[in-house]
């Protein structure tokens, strides 16, 4: 009789199907809509092995194919590009419940991302004044090289040059401004812009065409050639130390015109078409700690 029972509990109870891990869903996910295995492994922080063993695993799961694999890429299939919508609407709305849960459990902890130099230019030298008039809240500062998905990231806060654009919901710090800038040293030879053709002329990579458009504004022909330096700092420095000339952007080198470490020794200033913007989450409180600080950040750009 035990046995009988033991039996029909089984056939009332048989094994459910198992959903497809969630891992390869957002490998799926990230694949197709950054249209690289590549991009997809750097987003999600694992190798590009990894990352096509998952998408291979759901096609499994699922029978069919969601990507043609081609030499020069991957493309999605009619199946593929069906589903990608509903998954990434998914996965947005997980990453704005993951936010809340954290910005909700640690309301005075801020993090915030930023391109390097505007991180160590721009950022560094307004986190003192930021700390003694909100001293509850803790800051954090990530150096990224590209701007973080606020809605899947763990940041508050992303500050970085972005395309100027009045449809946007980011802040605008101000206008990405650039002119020459040098050592005092070396601005004493400078009396026109023709004399910079007898300088050495400094170039950071992150803004290869910098100096181009800046002598094309100034109606100059003047070779750029010249040491390159992959890290904004690194030039700057250099130029303090009369290495040569620099094109400086406005935020960064504020602070270096205002203790005379580095001069500007022409009155000519070339507007981008970049603004420096500060992109923050979306709230699931009312005047959040981080809008906070987005705030002093932008009413409060010169430290006073």
């Amino acid at each position: 009789m035990i046995g009988l029972e033991i039996i029909g509990l089984i056939m009332i109870s048989p094994p459910r199907p198992r959903m497809p891990p969630l891992n390869s869903l957002r490998a799926f996910e990230s694949v197709a809509r950054l249209n690289s295995i590549a991009a997809a492994a750097s987003e999600l922080c694992v190798t590009p092995a990894a990352v096509a063993q998952q998408v291979k695993s759901l096609e499994q799961w699922a029978g069919e194919k969601l990507f043609e694999r081609h030499p020069q890429g991957v493309e999605l299939t009619q199946l593929g590009a069906s589903v990608l919508m509903d998954f990434s609407a998914a996965f947005d709305s997980l990453g704005v419940a993951v936010q809340k849960l954290r910005a909700t459990a640690s309301p005075h902890a801020v993090r915030i991302a930023a391109l390097p130099s505007i991180a160590q230019f721009f950022l560094s030298p307004r986190l003192p004044l930021i700390r003694k008039l909100m001293p509850e809240i803790s800051l954090s500062v990530s150096a990224l090289e590209t701007k973080p998905n606020l809605v899947r990231e763990p940041f508050d806060l992303a500050i970085f040059y972005a395309q100027r654009d009045s449809r946007g919901s980011a802040k605008v710090v101000g206008r990405d401004t650039i002119f020459p800038v040098c050592s005092p040293a070396t601005a004493a030879r400078l009396q026109s812009v023709e004399d910079l053709a007898g300088e050495t002329l400094l170039h950071d990579t992150t803004w290869r065409d910098d100096w181009q458009n800046w002598l094309a504004a100034a109606g100059q022909a003047i070779s750029v050639a010249g040491p390159q330096f992959s890290l904004y700092s690194l030039a700057l420095e250099e130029c303090k130390n009369g290495a040569g000339v620099m094109i400086g952007h406005q935020a960064l080198v504020d602070h270096a015109l205002a203790d005379g470490s580095l001069v500007e020794p022409f009155g000519m200033r070339v507007e981008q078409s970049m603004d420096l913007k500060i992109f923050a989450m979306e709230s699931p409180v009312l005047g959040s700690t981080f809008h906070q600080v987005a705030e002093m950040l932008i009413e409060k750009p010169d430290l006073n």
